[in-house]
């Protein structure tokens, strides 16, 4: 048999209230190797997430045998920010938050920031798409030279409609990074999003795979990879058939099932179609 190719990771607040340690030891116990940090889940603002609070959260990481990605969820839970702001200056604001959360994310040893917190950049009334993905860019823009001295990538992450009206596919997702121009802005992809898209998942993946930087597995029923109705094998496959090296990261919503199961389950799925 050959050994498994991909990197499994799971976000750190499927744990809810475990502490880190207990949190990062049970997943590497199920096979997990990488951890993905939700910022609100060490404090309301990363400008108040101390350096001791930062070095602390990488060393239970690294004592549990785990990397630390990166982040998503990056503006989840704050107040005063858009991504899409006709404003100046809630542009600029947004632009310095992210750089704080690209410093935060180093410090962490991570190097991926998942852009997606939907809420924070739906259209405002008044503003057209098009404005918007101008506005978006002008944001991005304004974080990249911090990017580039963190050695961070934000990989855009394109949401159905279920969760908001601004970069619902793939296709608009490039879009944007394209506008952007840099090597340091790229693409991420989702199970739950693509499942909503017309093309397969599969298909979406294979036509995107050169801005490819991140990937979260879960299901349309808002719990783990293969816990629902979406067939995940043709999505490794196209993984498999993409030569993807980075992450695939357990996101999920749905907590019903409970912490174990989910953390469980969603390897046992993930190792039986890859």
């Amino acid at each position: 048999m050959m050994p498994n190719m991909f990197r499994y990771a799971i976000c750190n607040e499927t744990f809810q209230d475990w502490p880190m340690d207990r949190a990062f030891a049970f997943a590497r116990q199920c096979g997990y190797t990488g951890i993905e940090i939700a910022p609100f889940t060490l404090g309301r603002c990363a400008t108040k997430i101390s350096a001791q609070q930062r070095a602390d959260v990488w060393r239970q990481a690294k004592t549990a045998g785990l990397e630390v990605v990166g982040l998503h969820w990056l503006l989840a839970k704050t107040e005063g920010f858009h991504l899409t702001s006709p404003e100046k200056c809630v542009r600029n604001k947004t632009a310095d938050y992210l750089c704080e959360l690209a410093r935060l994310c180093h410090d962490l040893g991570g190097s991926i920031m998942v852009l997606g917190s939907p809420q924070q950049r739906n259209l405002l009334p008044g503003v057209t798409k098009p404005e918007a993905m101008r506005y978006a860019a002008d944001v991005l823009n304004g974080t990249l030279r911090v990017l580039e001295e963190c050695g961070v990538t934000i990989a855009v992450e394109p949401l159905g409609p279920a969760e908001g009206d601004f970069l619902l596919t793939a296709a608009e997702g490039r879009e944007l990074i394209e506008l952007v121009g840099s090597f340091n802005v790229r693409l991420h992809l989702d199970c739950k999003a693509m499942a909503s898209e017309a093309l397969p998942p599969a298909e979406i993946i294979r036509d995107n795979h050169d801005l490819l930087a991140h990937f979260h597995a879960n299901d349309p029923n808002r719990q783990g990879p293969g816990m629902g109705q979406l067939e995940m094998k043709p999505i490794f496959q196209a993984l498999k058939e993409i030569d993807w090296r980075g992450w695939v990261s357990v996101e999920v919503f749905d907590y019903t099932p409970g912490i174990e199961r989910l953390v469980r389950e969603s390897m046992a799925n993930m190792l039986a179609v890859s």
